[in-house]
């Protein structure tokens, strides 16, 4: 197995190490494939004609015993606000699951599945075993995911970025990835 070299610069701290090269791409491609069908299974689940009835997130939201739990209770309380919260969150999984599946936009559906993984860590707030738990671990794999720029490996995003248009405006690279 071929190795790669890296450098971190740290604090005033320069580090150098080999990483697994061809085999680091590997995992990153699977671990992006399989958060996206994480997420693309989840909201697709939520969906009315799946689920065979509309999703609702009142619940959840009145009952959540969590440090953003008034929070919650606002959105619960304010018919306009849980209304689109009942929209986005099966639209938001769905979306960022078929995003990170297909390799497109990877930051950026990254970046709106650490927001999703944020709120249900913080709103799930089972903290009585640790800190450490799925959603946490859900919310690691997208900065994984979103940082390493998964999407430029077997990824719709590899092409989109050698475009003309991608190629005159340099910023999109920040949501491609």
């Amino acid at each position: 197995m071929s190795t790669t070299e890296a450098t971190v610069q740290w604090p005033g701290r320069r580090n150098e190490f080999e990483h697994a090269g061809p085999a680091a791409s590997y995992v990153l491609v699977a671990a992006r494939l399989l958060v996206g069908y994480w997420f693309l299974s989840s909201g697709w689940g939520k969906f009315a004609f799946v689920a065979g009835e509309p999703f609702d997130a009142a619940g959840y939201l009145q009952n959540a015993q969590s440090p953003i739990a008034g929070r919650f209770e606002v959105v619960a309380g304010t018919p306009w606000l849980l209304e689109v919260t009942n929209v986005m969150i099966p639209l938001g999984e769905f979306l960022i699951g078929l995003g990170l599946i297909l390799g497109a936009l990877v930051r950026l559906a990254a970046f709106f599945g650490r927001v999703l993984m944020t709120l249900f860590y913080l709103g799930n707030a089972d903290w009585a075993h640790g800190y450490v738990n799925g959603d946490l671990l859900g919310l690691l794999l997208f900065v994984i995911v979103g940082v390493f720029a998964a999407g430029r490996i077997l990824g719709v995003d590899a092409s989109l970025e050698r475009t003309a248009f991608v190629q005159r405006r340099p910023r999109l690279r920040y949501l491609l990835g």
